[in-house]
């Protein structure tokens, strides 16, 4: 069986897409399993119930040259520890390509898109397979989740086309008060760890080249109730500085995005990652905090805006 997985911290896109991909392989004559590489969030879980489907299993340590197919991430730091061992031989993503390097011709479908959901829609119809109700649900939710059921400026016409298709094959009538379902879920935090909330959703990107590199880590925590999470910012502060020291970094932020107002407010762990900010993004700093505005796409708007920041520093 191919094992198909998304990203470290995975979210409910990355879920979604492995256990859909793994059925479109089967369904395409290459048997597959879907696995996941870390704990879900609460927004997850919630749309796997809903589906009637268990999470995928953790993935298992795999054997050098094993071939595996990967979702919703392409670079090295996201995925599989060993995945330069690996042969990584299908590859489904919205991000931009990374360090992914091949042992021999991969099949690679990247789109400029909200989720990998829509990208798998496609897919399926390339294929004149039948979208079944299950696939369909959790195709719909991924796009919801990732697009901020369509706030995210990563949003596009093919994503609000697919929930269209997909939400009545899903039995889904009200696609508004599920998103919003799904929203509560994901904000009831209730007495998570900080640094448990601080890696929900959470990244580690290379800025700059050569010795000049930094590696930083990028968390973001999308919630209904941002009050709650910022209530709460000296133990995340705490949290953040401490992974920074054990994982070796330069930079640490937490995006908090409050998702009905389109509106970011980042902790920062540092006077480093403060004069980052204000040379990328044109703000101050005060009191850990930093407005960030309508900035809310890691993707789209924080790490295109650091990598330049980090560029003209040589």
């Amino acid at each position: 069986m191919l094992p198909v997985f998304g990203h470290q911290n995975p979210d409910t896109d990355a879920i979604t897409a492995a256990l859909v991909y793994a059925s479109f392989l089967t369904r395409t004559g290459t048997p597959a399993t879907a696995y996941r590489l870390g704990e879900l969030n609460f927004e997850t879980p919630f749309v796997l119930r809903e589906a009637g489907i268990e999470a995928p299993a953790m993935l298992p340590e795999q054997e050098a040259g094993t071939t595996v197919a990967l979702v919703d991430h392409n670079e090295s730091t996201q995925s599989a520890p060993n995945l330069a061992e690996l042969s990584v031989s299908y590859v489904v993503d919205h991000h931009k390509l990374g360090d992914l390097q091949t042992s021999s011709p991969a099949l690679l479908r990247f789109e400029p898109v909200g989720s990998c959901g829509t990208i798998l829609l496609k897919l399926h119809r390339e294929a004149n397979l039948t979208v079944e109700p299950l696939e369909a649900r959790l195709m719909l939710s991924g796009i919801l989740s990732d697009t901020l059921h369509f706030r995210s400026p990563t949003t596009t016409d093919a994503d609000r086309e697919a929930v269209d298709f997909l939400a009545p094959v899903a039995g889904i009538e009200d696609v508004t008060d599920y998103a919003m379902q799904m929203f509560a879920a994901k904000s009831d935090l209730g007495d998570t760890p900080a640094e448990q909330l601080l890696q929900m959703d959470y990244k580690e990107f290379t800025f700059g080249e050569g010795d000049a590199a930094q590696r930083w880590g990028v968390g973001v925590t999308e919630t209904t109730n941002p009050g709650y999470v910022l209530g709460r910012q000296e133990e995340l502060l705490t949290a953040m500085r401490d992974l920074k020291q054990q994982h070796g970094l330069q930079g640490m932020i937490l995006s908090v995005v409050d998702i009905l107002e389109e509106h970011n407010e980042t902790l920062v762990a540092s006077g480093t990652e403060a004069a980052a900010l204000q040379g990328a993004f044109g703000v101050q700093v005060a009191d850990g905090r930093a407005d960030l505005g309508s900035r809310i796409s890691r993707k789209k708007q924080l790490v295109p805006a650091l990598e330049d920041y980090f560029a003209q520093q040589h």
